[in-house]
């Protein structure tokens, strides 16, 4: 998320004068509380003052498919010739001709495709990122999970160039107009990047229908984001004597930016190109219930019928993909470019040519062979039925202990949460959140959290909100309370660090549908089982920020504290901890953002909030409901990021390193 500036006013107020404004808020909000049965207005929203914006919504979605419907063929069309050639070259196969005289050309071999990931993962990384490119493919061949693997690959291959151009053009535009980005491109990514993943699907399942055109639109608008960011930081972080060095080479403006700019950003472009590929990951398995097809269907297929084998199956082949592409592209920005450039045209593209020669040799191996262009039966294997007794016997024989532990977390700690939030007045939210809002960030913070939070209530979804809030505020702590003490060890052992780094690094690379799976099959479906899979996919930011934020405390203050005779923990309490807590705070907004994302996933698994408000809207296709319960979730997300963004500047200033 952006950085929001500071307001100079509110540096300048003295602190006791902030403090007493923050505390009559507290004090009016308590108030309030105590006096709902008198107040009720200002208690619960009244029906009569709720604005109508999903109707508002509805009716403009319903006009731009009766007066655009032309645009949105044309544009489905176009999308779907690189689409199906990317399905039939991967998963399906060419078919030509009709009746007795059709024939077919096969697809890729998975020996092929196997192979060239394998070459792939040398030149890039060595034998050990081959082997496991490597095998990882063949994993998917001989789980029997080859042709819808294919399928979701096929879609991320032509998804991620188009968000990448697309994030890159956006991203020039914002670094060459400050003013462009300040007021239009920052706000928008913001909302894009906090708007739930069911959301985008409502618009497009109504415009384009239910088809892997949809889910390639959804993917990309949802996925293009951190390229755009990643293009403005990269190329502002370009150092000033570069581009001086190309001014005074007489470069134009379009060959300073492509010819050194660009080049130069191309560690900050690549970081955003992997997170593009994770995200569309993440997203194509959601865009299955519109069509996306491939593993995200089979998981939700295994899901429905309660076939947890077969669920675990299909999760682990995506965990295997995001894993793949994750370590290759990183693997690939971390590439130097060879100093010497060949000079023909076979020894440019040398590499290139081998794939090629891999794949067509292989698939045509496949005409002869026919175990090259699909592995039999009798080499595949499956693990479906040891997922299903290994659960079985966990059941069996701890089901009384898993049942108390969820029993104990939903009476003592989640169902009184949820009252308490449940009640909390609409008014009271308001007052508070708008003085500390003031008091972090001035009069223009102020104004964007109490109208986000004012129209948060004027949509009638306040219950529901207050119900996401709880369940989004207790995954957050308990990830926090778990991330910060890992991060704190990971920071001082060395040993603890190398064992914590490689298996946060998976986690983040796990797409968020992922983690429901195992969980639900111990927990069942309920506020515990989110709690626990939100828990799982938010809990790296809290141990990788607070962990870099200590490894990074200058080392003269450490020397400085020791010197003057400080204890282990004074050196902790009085001179690490305060040095590194606004990068700490900043894990902890990051953590916030993403068991926010996470819990309107969790919908599926019968949460009631928000996020089952997006899901039956999906199911209806509602886009004005969905629409406006998506936008009800942004607001959550932007307001929190804002606040923790501002206490964080707060206390930089304070200390001198903004």
């Amino acid at each position: 998320m952006s950085d929001l500036a500071l307001n100079p006013v509110a540096v300048s107020r003295p602190p006791s004068v902030m403090r007493w404004i923050v505390l009559v808020a507290v004090s009016a909000a308590v108030i309030v509380f105590l006096l709902r049965g008198t107040l009720p207005a200002l208690t619960a929203y009244p029906n009569d003052l709720v604005i109508p914006f999903k109707d508002w919504l509805a009716g403009l979605m319903t006009w731009i498919k009766v007066n655009f419907s032309w645009f949105t063929r044309s544009l489905t069309a176009i999308i779907d010739v690189p689409l199906r050639f990317a399905f039939n070259l991967l998963a399906k196969g060419f078919k030509f001709g009709t009746g007795d005289a059709a024939w077919t050309l096969p697809r890729l071999s998975w020996v092929g495709v196997t192979l060239v990931m394998a070459w792939l993962g040398y030149l890039y990384g060595g034998l050990r990122l081959a082997l496991l490119c490597g095998l990882g493919f063949l994993c998917l061949a001989l789980f029997k999970l080859w042709d819808n693997s294919m399928l979701t690959l096929a879609l991320i291959i032509i998804c991620v160039p188009f968000c990448v151009v697309t994030g890159l053009l956006f991203g020039i535009w914002g670094y060459h107009s400050p003013r462009v980005n300040q007021l239009l491109i920052s706000p928008s990514l913001d909302l894009m990047q906090t708007i739930p993943t069911f959301a985008y699907l409502i618009p497009m399942l109504l415009l384009f229908g239910s088809s892997p055109v949809s889910a390639l639109l959804a993917t990309g608008l949802f996925a293009t984001p951190p390229m755009v960011r990643a293009t403005i930081l990269g190329l502002n972080k370009v150092a000033p004597e570069i581009k001086d060095f190309a001014d005074m080479a007489g470069c134009t403006r379009r060959q300073k930016l492509w010819r050194v700019l660009v080049p130069a950003a191309k560690p900050s472009l690549m970081i955003g190109v992997n997170q593009v590929i994770m995200l569309a990951l993440n997203m194509v398995i959601i865009s299955s219930m519109i069509g996306a097809g491939g593993l995200g269907y089979d998981v939700l297929l295994a899901l429905r019928a309660l076939k947890i084998g077969q669920a675990m199956e299909a999760g682990l082949a995506i965990v295997i993909i995001a894993i793949v592409l994750d370590r290759l592209s990183q693997a690939i920005a971390h590439k130097r470019p060879d100093a010497k450039q060949a000079e023909t045209f076979i020894a440019r593209n040398f590499n290139l040519l081998i794939a090629i020669a891999l794949l067509g040799v292989t698939t045509l191996l496949g005409f002869v062979l026919p175990a090259f262009n699909k592995l039999p039966d009798g080499l595949t294997l499956t693990s479906a039925p040891y997922w299903k007794a290994g659960v079985d016997w966990l059941t069996l024989n701890y089901f009384d202990q898993i049942e108390a532990g969820r029993v104990f977390l939903l009476l003592y700690f989640l169902n009184p949460l949820r009252a308490v939030f449940e009640a909390l007045p609409w008014f009271g939210v308001l007052l508070v959140l708008t003085a500390l809002a003031f008091r972090l960030g001035g009069a223009g913070l102020a104004i964007v959290v109490g109208a986000l939070t004012a129209v948060t209530a004027a949509t009638g979804l306040w219950v529901p909100a207050m119900q996401t809030l709880y369940l989004c505020g207790a995954s957050a702590l308990v990830a926090c309370m778990i991330g910060i003490p890992v991060g704190l060890w990971a920071s001082r052992s060395d040993r603890v660090n190398a064992v914590v780094t490689p298996i946060i690094d998976t986690l983040q690379t796990i797409p968020s549908f992922c983690f429901i799976i195992p969980v639900v099959m111990l927990f069942r479906v309920g506020d515990v089982t989110a709690m626990i899979a939100t828990v799982a996919f938010a809990v790296v930011p809290a141990v990788r920020y607070t962990a870099h934020g200590l490894r990074q405390v200058p080392q003269h203050l450490i020397e400085a504290g020791q010197v003057s005779g400080c204890t282990r923990w004074q050196l902790f309490r009085h001179v690490q901890l305060p040095v590194a807590l606004p990068e700490i705070m900043l894990g902890i907004n990051q953590t916030i953002l993403l068991a926010l994302s996470m819990i309107i996933i969790c919908a599926m698994v019968g949460t009631r909030d928000l996020g089952q408000e997006v899901f039956k809207a999906l199911a209806k296709a509602d886009s004005g409901r969905g629409l406006v319960a998506g936008l009800v979730i942004a607001f959550i997300g932007i307001t929190a990021d804002r606040l923790i963004t501002a206490w964080v500047n707060a206390m930089r200033a304070r200390r001198g390193t903004a």
